[in-house]
């Protein structure tokens, strides 16, 4: 709270204040009278702070720091009684620009898809209530809130009372409040205020999925009421939260003040955009909604992901640690090799099952690197920024789909224009960085002029080889095809980093038979908008190609390839064959935002891809440290003399 006060530039200090200080209370707190004591003796201002909208995974007395705060010069947004700065900001603000109503309703549908709400550690794989109910949203008791609407458990239990009456043969939810399920504070209802029709819900469903199984949401002054607004409700309000007022609820009470109807997108912009401070943890500073969004989606996926703890097979060494801290956050994951061991500790502990993807069995988890890992190679032991998880197949097998495919068609038919803008400003940054997979240095030389071709190497036993290109599997075929099909360009051979540095294998006897020119120690970021073309097999540099306008043609059926964005020459999937199509966009977006997770090694926590741009650009990243590298030349050394002993 200190940082995000520093931020927005306020000096804490301690002593007596004068009149041109200002003194800083939390919200209607039972100290608050304290600081507006000393206000009446000292004429100096007064500031209320609380929480912003969207707060944390876990609530406060969980231990967990705010990823905002709503600072307040007249008053407290949830008091009715008296004007606030959230309440002028509604009652004054134009509200009518369309950029900032677009933001809105991009950061709405971007909540709702996430699930996001105040705590987001509430999970979407429940069975959710037979859909058809009335939800009653409870509060906890001495909420103040709930105080400054004048209301008690009479109140709670008036608002029951009318939701039986205006819906008498309905089924009833009291939908409980995350500190009273977690053992916090109790709140107005119990069992006692069960029956037939009537029941308690304290379940960790996403608050979303609960509205929408709603026809119809009371509440007195509860966030929920808010987010129902959004869900498409219109709920019946017996308190005087700072969603009331607007035309947008059914309200008990009368608020003169509140002179204007509102749609929910105004409401939102006000409440979401204008009016809090909102902070980044990963930069340590003030930032906007959308930054708040990346960070709560990373982390509230990886929680939900990693919740129940994982059991892991498969898994070098030198990767455990990292992995550790990708994967451990909520539990730490528990490391067993053997195949029928690691089922039983699953089956034991109620944890998932994860595996290596080149090392899984068909009922486990796959894990592999992600498509921007890091500033150096994987087979240097280099530590990862990104990994994904497949629970259907693995990216760069196209034998069986993969939660990739699906991310792809889910997004060929759902992508809103806040996701275009979101995708179109990473490739972007992508591109003016030169940013791709691995992140090497290495200087570009002159380039002949003509049509230049990239045919990029790949390891020639590597899995996605193996996997997804059978007709075709050998460097020296690839280029030699290349040249076959382009006897008049300017073949550019650039050979696999892990195969330049003798640690896998691939490498081409005599290269300049069909090449023109070999590019060696060579960053591909650079090097891609300098040519026409790329030729590969199953090569990501294909990917990173239609990113920047390149024509991409294919041997195998990589991930990319089969939508219609490349010429494939391959044995492409026929279920990847289908119409409608997805464009760059779709495609992109998939890849690069909804498949893989992003880990920032700064705060050790889950992150947006923009986070890991900014990481890979400010070159703010761990060592691979002097043990992996150690380890690396071993590996590279056995990696030698077992190519050397296989020929």
């Amino acid at each position: 709270m200190r940082r995000i006060l520093a931020r927005d530039g306020w000096r804490l200090s301690v002593g007596r204040p004068g009149p041109a200080d200002f003194i800083g209370v939390w919200g209607q707190s039972p100290y608050a009278h304290r600081g507006e004591a000393m206000v009446a003796r000292t004429g100096a201002g007064l500031v209320r702070v609380e929480d912003a909208f969207l707060r944390s995974l876990h609530p406060g007395r969980a231990g967990e720091p705010p990823m905002g705060l709503l600072i307040d010069r007249t008053g407290v947004h949830f008091d009715g009684r008296a004007p606030s700065d959230l309440e002028e900001l509604l009652n004054t603000h134009p509200l009518d620009d369309t950029a900032l109503l677009d933001r809105a309703r991009g950061a709405m549908a971007r909540m709702q898809e996430a699930h996001l709400s105040k705590y987001s550690a509430t999970v979407t794989d429940a069975e959710p209530p037979a859909p058809g109910y009335v939800l009653v949203v409870d509060q906890t008791r001495g909420d103040a809130s709930v105080t400054a609407s004048g209301a008690d458990r009479a109140r709670f239990l008036e608002m029951l009372f009318v939701a039986r009456e205006e819906n008498p043969s309905a089924r009833i939810l009291l939908k409980t409040h995350p500190e009273t399920g977690a053992g916090y504070r109790p709140g107005h209802f119990g069992p006692e205020d069960c029956g037939d029709s009537i029941q308690l819900y304290d379940g960790p469903l996403s608050p979303w999925l609960l509205l929408d199984g709603a026809t119809r949401v009371y509440t007195v002054s509860s966030q929920m009421g808010f987010e129902a607004i959004l869900a498409g409700h219109r709920p019946r309000v017996f308190g005087t939260p700072f969603y009331a007022g607007w035309d947008l609820t059914a309200d008990e009470e009368t608020l003169p003040r509140r002179r204007r109807r509102l749609t929910k997108a105004q409401l939102f912009a006000a409440a979401m955009i204008l009016y809090p401070r909102w902070y980044d943890p990963h930069r340590d500073r003030l930032c906007e909604l959308e930054d708040v969004l990346g960070a709560l989606e990373a982390q509230s996926r990886a929680w939900r992901e990693d919740r129940h703890g994982w059991v892991a097979s498969g898994m070098r060494l030198w990767k455990r640690p990292h992995l550790q801290k990708f994967f451990g956050q909520s539990s730490r994951i528990r490391f067993e090799d053997d195949v029928e061991k690691s089922r039983a500790l699953a089956a034991a502990t109620g944890r998932r099952q994860m595996a290596w993807a080149s090392k899984a069995a068909d009922a486990t988890l796959r894990v592999e690197d992600g498509f921007l890992r890091s500033r150096g190679l994987g087979a240097r032991l280099t530590p990862p920024l990104s990994l994904v998880l497949d629970d259907c197949g693995i990216y760069y097998d196209p034998s069986r789909p993969s939660d990739l495919e699906t991310h792809i068609r889910r997004r060929t038919s759902t992508m809103r224009p806040d996701q275009i803008e979101r995708i179109h400003r990473v490739i972007q940054r992508l591109l003016a960085s030169a940013l791709s997979k691995y992140n090497l240095s290495g200087d570009l030389p002159a380039l002949p002029a003509g049509h230049r071709i990239l045919v990029p190497g790949q390891v020639e036993d590597d899995a996605s080889i193996l996997r997804g290109s059978p007709d075709l599997h050998r460097n020296a075929d690839l280029l030699r095809r290349t040249r076959d099909a382009n006897p008049d360009a300017v073949i550019l051979w650039k050979p696999h980093p892990d195969v330049e540095a003798g640690l896998r294998k691939g490498a081409v006897p005599n290269p300049g038979d069909w090449a023109d020119v070999v590019l060696e120690n060579v960053n591909i970021g650079p090097l891609l908008p300098e040519v026409q073309e790329v030729w590969t097999m199953t090569s990501l540099t294909g990917f990173e190609a239609l990113l920047r306008g390149c024509r991409v043609t294919t041997f195998g059926a990589p991930f990319y390839a089969g939508w219609g964005l490349s010429r494939d020459l391959g044995p492409v999937p026929a279920r990847r064959l289908g119409w409608p199509r997805p464009d760059l966009a779709a495609l992109a977006h998939a890849v690069l935002i909804d498949y893989p997770r992003y880990f920032d090694p700064a705060t050790g926590q889950a992150c947006a891809i923009e986070v890991v741009i900014d990481r890979l650009q400010d070159g703010s990243l761990p060592s691979a440290g002097i043990a992996n590298r150690g380890l690396s030349k071993l590996q590279g050394l056995f990696a030698s003399y077992r190519h050397l002993w296989r020929g």
